[in-house]
């Protein structure tokens, strides 16, 4: 008994482990298996929604599948080869970096404005915040509809509007040619994507010490010299956190594309995620639209990695 306890003692004051004390390795594991009820079904959910679907596309861009649908083998990466190497890829690749950083970019300035606005206190403030929100709540192809039909050249409300004050001398097919389809998209992305911007730059105002501003003024520095010399690297990281997710969101992004461009025939408005859409409902080819999905993931894979590798030194140095 004594020696039992000397031993105790002696393990507690050598820092060693006790005797019949389980390793922390050993606690550990247990605790890992007791979670795994409780996790069980969110890890079944993310293989069945992400994983396995990922997992086939990856295959399926590996393989020559038929317009039937009768895989008739591998081919390794020829499907890659192919995507790549087609005369519409390089035009569609610049439309995807002139997309996601026009609407991106447009999106993050004017937020950072309309964030500033409504920091303030002025009368209505409430109900000026709830109409921020409202395209945000709404479906992004219902809002995209409203404009599609509000841009008609014959019974467009927003074309008959233009007209009537004297910006357009007639109405104006925004929706039947490439490129003013394509800018009118990239304005009805930075409109859908204003109010999560707005807001998260919002919150990042909300997050700045009162006192820093105050020192600010008392050192003689004027409203400019204070936004950029203090308000402005505050926002640091609420603006990494909405360029970075904006990114991801514009750059897959479906719906507006398709609606205001989906009649216009050729490839010249469209972008590497309406031309999946495209390679396998006209074309028909599974094996190449898996393939141009594949590319498309790890082109946000290194958009995403040099993004944080860029923004991180700029935290530091904040």
């Amino acid at each position: 008994m004594s020696s039992t306890i000397e031993t105790t003692t002696a393990g507690a004051a050598t820092g060693r482990p006790r005797r019949g004390v389980p390793p922390a390795k050993h606690a550990n594991a247990t605790t890992l298996w007791n979670a795994v009820p409780w996790t069980l079904p969110a890890l079944i959910l993310i293989f069945g929604v992400v994983l396995f679907p990922a997992g086939y596309m990856i295959f399926n861009s590996t393989r020559k599948i038929s317009v039937a649908g009768v895989d008739h083998g591998s081919v390794g990466l020829q499907n890659y080869i192919t995507v790549l190497s087609r005369p519409e890829t390089p035009g569609i690749l610049l439309n995807t970096f002139v997309w996601v950083v026009s609407v991106v970019a447009i999106t993050v300035v004017i937020s950072l404005a309309l964030a500033q606005f409504l920091d303030k206190n002025f009368p209505g403030r409430r109900w000026v915040r709830m109409a921020i929100i409202v395209p945000w709540a709404a479906s992004v192809v219902m809002t995209t509809t409203v404009f599609v039909y509000g841009l008609d050249p014959f019974y467009g409300i927003i074309n008959k509007f233009l007209v009537d004050i004297h910006v357009l001398a007639q109405p104006f097919g925004f929706t039947k040619e490439p490129v003013p389809a394509f800018l009118s998209s990239i304005a009805i992305a930075v409109f859908v994507s204003l109010p999560f911007t707005t807001y998260t730059i919002l919150a990042g105002l909300a997050g700045i010490p009162g006192d820093m501003l105050e020192a600010a003024k008392v050192d003689g520095a004027g409203a400019v010299r204070s936004y950029f010399g203090v308000t402005l690297p505050n926002l640091r990281a609420a603006i990494a956190l909405a360029s970075l997710i904006n990114i991801i969101n514009v750059f897959n992004s479906l719906p507006i594309l398709k609606l205001m461009t989906g009649t216009i025939p050729g490839y010249k408005a469209d972008t590497t995620t309406t031309y999946v859409f495209k390679l396998l409902q006209n074309e028909q080819r599974i094996d190449l639209s898996s393939a141009l999905s594949v590319i498309n993931f790890l082109i946000v894979l290194v958009v995403v990695a040099l993004y944080l590798w860029i923004v991180k030194p700029m935290k530091e140095v904040s």
